[in-house]
């Protein structure tokens, strides 16, 4: 277990807020500008989806997910940073699964393994890709091969035979 990544219990947080714009006439770097500063006030999840609008024009579905606390600065956001008249929101339930990180050693050095657990149980695994990243760049690696040997010391230490 890593100190610096406590466990957290597995909760249905109904005080979230789902946020969204039509964007018909804004540059990708805007898009980009904008991103960084809703997660930097708190956002949970931004994401970008292409669409089209009225009159077959491309444009940008900007969505997110926030608290409901924080609704007032998304608003201040994203109608001061982008060409939106409006902001579509409405409430959200989120259902959260608990979370164990879980320190893999590997022959480069410790790889983080997150773990989701539903009713006590784990259901979802995942190494941490900036640590696997990492490890690929410095050593001059393959990712998968970063991922593999990440998986062989997770399936050692639990004491799982690999699926």
């Amino acid at each position: 277990m890593n100190p610096s990544h406590p466990p957290n219990h597995e909760h249905v947080d109904e005080q979230m807020i789902k946020m969204e714009v039509n964007l018909d006439n804004m540059s990708g770097e805007w898009l980009g500008y904008v991103m960084d500063l809703l997660f930097e006030a708190g956002a949970n999840d931004v994401y970008y989806t292409p669409i089209y609008m009225k009159k077959n024009r491309p444009a940008i579905l900007l969505q997110l997910l926030c608290s409901v606390s924080k609704l007032s600065k998304m608003k201040e956001i994203l109608f001061k940073e982008t060409t939106t008249l409006g902001v579509r929101y409405y409430p959200l339930t989120v259902h959260r699964l608990a979370r164990n990180f879980v320190d893999i050693p590997t022959k480069w050095g410790n790889v983080t393994v997150k773990e989701g657990l539903y009713e006590g149980e784990v259901i979802q695994k995942s190494p941490e890709y900036e640590e696997c990243r990492t490890i690929a760049q410095q050593h001059r690696l393959p990712l998968k091969s970063v991922y593999e040997e990440v998986w062989e010391g997770y399936h050692h230490l639990k004491g799982e035979k690999e699926s």
